[in-house]
């Protein structure tokens, strides 16, 4: 949720939830007794752990987007803590039909496909060196310590960089200049081009593939580098002056605007050519494999076509048939995973008629599309391991802000509306995404489907109350997450901004697109079609990594103009191609477990930081302001 808030993303805990799970349950395995847990603890076991830490935080996003942004809204009540009887209910919605309408697109994407999955092939590799090979104790043993230590310094060093930001984490390199006379130099860190000490993006980094990574850092220069200036240059977008002091340190991603057609900021006219690339680069690449995606479903739904037609012999193409190395008693079955999406719908419907008064058509309607926008998810974290979810949640935004329109519903429903299915669909492709990512650990591991799904039942279990209460201690710490103003807030929460604006804009009369912004969303739409095109229809697979990744580009676009992360990301992965060219051994032992303590690390340090801003001792009381921009504190 603190990552969410941040940056815009979340992070799962896979590769966390593996070391620290085997730290934990290895010794406890030998040292109890069976009757309490005792017992063998192998790799698949690691992997049933992993899965569990997964789920446990796979619902923070719904308060890093929708819910503050209903509140800014005014939409929902005073203050989190006295809806929490809604916020349960409406996260219980969230945290199960995702889970399980999972279960038939495995044998497409990890089976028939063997998506990269990066998250999830590092996993695998640091489960397996924790349990196998002569020297598996000693080797378990450094990656636990190194894992640790690596923890402990992102935590420690979140903690102490909030009480001297500009000095321990954000470098503003260009107000060093402008103070020594520049003033030209100041468009840089208006336009976001900032250096950021984030041990969660250098973590990023080291396991995300060179490609991704480029493209991350390619669309923020295209995007806030070249388009952006562009774009203020000839009057297509405006800025505002953030201090009369300062006037050349402008604001180009404010999201309260009074004519957003005529006069949006550059953050605003970006969320659409954004929104257009994501949607057209995932559903291209489906649409490339939709063959295999029907004989997926069609081996799913076999067992249930066998008993209804017992005699009938069904026709395969062996070119089409998928090859499920699970046993069958470790697949899971249709009714397990049917019986699941059923019950689960059947929740939602029920919960958001009584609490939000939804039409249970309209949420049956929303689930068939989280559905679908879960398939972009999958596409994108199988390729890249980002996860573009909010975008999916704002296309949902738009279906249903249109639908309630059309009903005649005024623009407050229409807004609370279009918010909950919105959310509807972010938390399923997100679910859907990270559940994949541990499909591809457990392939590879050889461990079973079938567990995999009841540890991720559990975790979920876990992440409703969990996310809920952590939102409260975050929203009582930094009351401005869920306060409108154009003010700076020690969370940026770019998600919230798109959320907002989209949320307000399917309400209005009219779709307040910029003429400009929709004809490039249009034009670079087809653009990533006719690309995904030439690329399976022409090019050869060894080649396909020359081709940018879209769907990085796209994030880079409705990111930006905070452009740390695309740069942090590009760092981490410049040292982690050079020090697999020089010591292959050596990142294979501690590369992913260093990944993995600065993520978590981070995010918990994340939320050390906010019992000491309830305390009244943070950065922001106790901190100095040395390095920031305008002499104002910049944690």
């Amino acid at each position: 949720m603190y990552l969410g808030l941040k940056t815009g993303w979340n992070f799962g805990a896979s590769l966390f939830g593996s070391i620290l799970g085997f730290a934990i349950l290895k010794p406890l395995s030998v040292a109890l007794p069976k009757a309490f847990g005792g017992g063998y603890f192998g790799p698949k076991e690691n992997v049933v752990c992993q899965s569990a830490a997964t789920s446990a935080g796979s619902l923070g996003l719904l308060f890093a987007s929708g819910f503050p942004a209903a509140y800014q809204l005014g939409l929902l009540g005073a203050k989190p803590a006295d809806d929490m009887g809604r916020l349960i209910t409406f996260t219980l919605c969230c945290a199960y039909f995702g889970i399980f309408f999972t279960m038939p697109l495995r044998r497409l994407y990890v089976c028939k496909l063997k998506l990269k999955f990066p998250s999830g092939i590092a996993a695998a590799f640091t489960i397996r060196s924790l349990h196998v090979g002569k020297n598996a104790a000693a080797m378990a043993r450094k990656k636990t310590w190194i894992l640790l230590y690596t923890f402990l310094v992102a935590i420690t060093w979140r903690v102490v960089s909030e009480f001297a930001p500009g000095i321990l984490w954000d470098w503003h390199w260009s107000w060093w200049f402008y103070k020594a006379g520049w003033k030209w130099i100041a468009c840089v860190e208006s336009w976001g081009w900032i250096f950021e000490l984030t041990p969660a993006f250098i973590g990023v980094g080291l396991i995300i593939p060179m490609n991704s990574a480029a493209s991350f850092a390619g669309g923020a220069f295209l995007a806030w580098a070249i388009m952006g200036p562009a774009l203020i240059v000839t009057g297509k977008a405006v800025g505002t002056i953030i201090s009369p002091d300062y006037p050349e340190y402008i604001n180009y991603s404010n999201m309260i605007l009074d004519d957003p057609i005529n006069a949006p900021s550059p953050k605003y006219w970006f969320i659409w050519p954004g929104c257009m690339v994501l949607l057209c680069a995932s559903l291209a690449e489906i649409g490339a494999n939709w063959r295999s995606l029907l004989s997926s479903f069609g081996m799913m739904l076999a067992p249930l076509i066998d008993k209804i037609r017992p005699h009938k012999e069904r026709v395969v193409n062996p070119d089409l048939e998928i090859w499920d190395p699970s046993p069958i008693d470790e697949q899971v079955p249709l009714w397990l995973w049917g019986g699941g999406v059923l019950t689960s719908t059947v929740l939602s419907m029920i919960i958001l008629k009584v609490q939000f008064s939804i039409n249970p058509g309209v949420t049956l309607l929303a689930i068939i599309f989280a559905f679908i926008f879960s398939l972009i998810g999958a596409e994108c974290a199988g390729r890249v391991s980002i996860i573009p979810v909010t975008t999916m949640g704002n296309f949902s935004q738009l279906i249903f802000g249109g639908i309630s329109k059309g009903s005649g519903l005024p623009p407050r429903e229409n807004q609370l509306n279009n918010g909950l299915t919105g959310m509807l669909a972010l938390a399923a492709s997100y679910q859907c995404a990270d559940m994949l990512t541990d499909l591809k650990t457990t392939h590879l591991i050889g461990a079973s489907p079938r567990a995999q799904l009841y540890a991720q039942m559990a975790g979920a279990l876990v992440s409703i109350f969990l996310s809920c209460g952590l939102y409260v201690v975050f929203t009582s710490a930094y009351p401005c997450i869920n306060t409108l103003s154009s003010t700076t807030c020690s969370f940026p929460a770019p998600d919230v901004g798109a959320w907002r604006a989209v949320s307000v804009a399917v309400s209005a009369g009219s779709l307040p697109i910029p003429t400009s912004s929709g004809i490039t969303a249009i034009v670079l739409g087809v653009f990533v079609v006719v690309q995904t095109f030439v690329k399976y229809k022409w090019a050869p697979e060894k080649y396909h990594d020359f081709f940018p990744n879209w769907n990085a580009i796209g994030v880079a676009f409705i990111l930006g103009p905070i452009n740390t992360y695309p740069m942090a990301a590009l760092f981490g992965c410049i040292v982690a191609t050079i020090w697999k060219k020089k010591s292959p051994a050596g990142f294979a032992m501690y590369g992913y477990a260093i990944a993995a303590g600065g993520i978590a690390g981070e995010g918990l340090g994340g939320v050390v930081n906010a019992a000491l801003q309830i305390g009244g001792v943070s950065g922001a009381y106790k901190g100095t302001a040395v390095g920031c921009p305008l002499n104002a504190y910049c944690g």
